[in-house]
Formats: C-alpha cells, structure tokens, sequence
C-alpha cells in the first residue's frame, strides 16, 4: 500500500484534508523533517509540501527534498503547492519534483519571484494563519479587478501597499487603512473592495493544496 505524508498546516484545516485523501498529515515542514522520514524503516512513497516554516524554524532546503527524489534503490516522488512547496517546486521542477496549482505556476513563469510572496507567521497550536500572504492578496485583488469591484489603478495601490509591509504585519484591513491606501482609491471602491475580500475573494493557497491532495489520491 501506497505510504503519503502531507506537510500542511495554515493552507488547508485538517478536516478537509482528511476528506480529500488518505495521507499523514504533518505539521509545516522545516529543515531536517524529510531526512527523518528517510531515515524511518518504511519511508513514504509520496511526500506532499503544502506549508513549510519561515520565521517558526530553518526553511526545509532544496538539497533536502533532492535527497527524496533522487532517494535509491526507491525513489520518492515529490509534490508542492500552495507556500513552502510552491517554491520549491518552481525551483526544482526541473530535477523531478512536481508543481501543482496557481502560486506554483506564478513563481515558475517568474510572476512572483520572493519568498515572501507566501511567508506568513501562524500559531504554533492551531496552526491558524495569523496573517495574509502576498500571493493570496494578489489573486483576491485581480479577482476583484476582474469581477468590476476595484479600477486596475486602485488595485496597483493596494497591491504596493501590501508590498511594502513586512510579510508578518500584511492583513486585510491593515492594507486598506494605509494612508497610501485611502489617498488615492475611491472610498467606494474601498468599501467594494472590503466586502469582497471578507466574502467572494478566492483562497489561492487553499485552492492548490485541495488540486494537490487530489493528484496525491
């Protein structure tokens, strides 16, 4: 029988996961977690890299994932999504790991080339996300451009507002309160923009981890 081990955490809660397939389920990867299931007397066949550690612990590195694919006589097949595994994919597609989903495709045709673009901080208990990742408001704000809510312009502003914010302090309501922000976008289009985000805007990260989970059953 097939052995799947998924390292997710803030992108998807573990119900759902559950429901989509049957996998181990583990918390963000950080350095050392995937020599340590290589190391087990059955290591797993397949290893799924949703989430991963930024500030919380050593980035996972690529020679690490490497060592899985390249892993002999039995070598592991790897996938990323959604953060940690997005970026790693998109630098290691060509040596065997495979990227799956939206932010995995934007950092391989170098629409998003940071690591902050996914970095976020998380509780260390409920693994909630305790803010919100570049890449996420780059596709709610486009939805919102798309869908009439917010003018191409005012959506630049929010989008160099957001830029400009450390990685852990970018949230949604801290954005659209920026002076920045609020001197060059309509209060209409704001107040649009707001109810979008809380309501209708997609969830890109979770979106490619539900399109991973689905490849691994």
């Amino acid at each position: 029988m097939t052995r799947a081990v998924v390292f997710a955490g803030p992108s998807i809660d573990a119900d759902t996961v559950a429901g989509l397939a049957e996998v181990e389920l583990r918390p963000p990867v950080k350095r050392g977690d995937i020599d340590t299931l290589l190391a087990e007397p059955d290591p797993p066949d397949v290893i799924g890299i949703v989430d991963g550690q930024f500030l919380q612990g050593l980035m996972i590195s690529p020679k690490e994932v490497l060592r899985a694919i390249d892993r002999h006589p039995a070598p592991v097949r790897v996938l990323g999504s959604s953060s940690m595994g997005a970026l790693r994919a998109a630098e290691l597609a060509e040596d065997g790991m495979a990227g799956v989903g939206q932010v995995f495709e934007m950092y391989r045709s170098g629409a998003i080339d940071a690591d902050d673009e996914v970095a976020i901080t998380f509780d260390p208990d409920s693994l909630r996300a305790l803010c919100e990742p570049m890449v996420n408001i780059r596709v709610a704000v486009a939805a919102a451009v798309a869908g009439g809510v917010v003018s191409p312009a005012g959506a630049d502003v929010v989008l160099a507002g957001a830029k400009a914010l450390y990685f852990p302090d970018r949230g949604y309501d801290r954005i659209l309160r920026l002076p920045a922000v609020r001197e060059n976008v309509a209060e209409r289009e704001l107040t649009a923009l707001r109810e979008f985000l809380a309501g209708d805007a997609p969830d890109a990260k979770r979106d490619d981890a539900v399109a991973l989970l689905r490849q691994i059953r």
